[in-house]
């Protein structure tokens, strides 16, 4: 059976998206206004089609958004199978 965490922590974060080759990003034209570039993610390039509808952004840019927002991020370590998992979503913190 896989279980899922969450979290606020960065450290955790970053360390969590750097094991599964996770990088921060913003899901193009999702923002609100010009100064929004978008909706936050953890991209995995190495298993994603969809590159052009992302764009990478650097750790302080996400982290600062996602205090901002008042966020936790929920994910899994493993699926029910064992295999490492890259599920992960935002929440807002409780």
């Amino acid at each position: 059976m896989s279980t899922s965490k969450q979290t606020h922590d960065h450290d955790e974060i970053k360390n969590w998206a750097a094991e599964r080759g996770g990088v921060p990003a913003k899901v193009k034209d999702t923002g609100g206004n010009s100064d929004d570039e978008g909706i936050l993610r953890i991209h995995f390039p190495e298993n994603s089609e969809n590159q052009d509808t992302l764009k990478e952004i650097q750790w302080e840019d996400f982290f600062q958004e996602f205090d901002e927002e008042n966020l936790d991020f929920l994910y899994q370590e493993t699926k029910a199978d064992g295999e490492v998992s890259t599920f992960h979503k935002f929440v807002k913190r409780q």
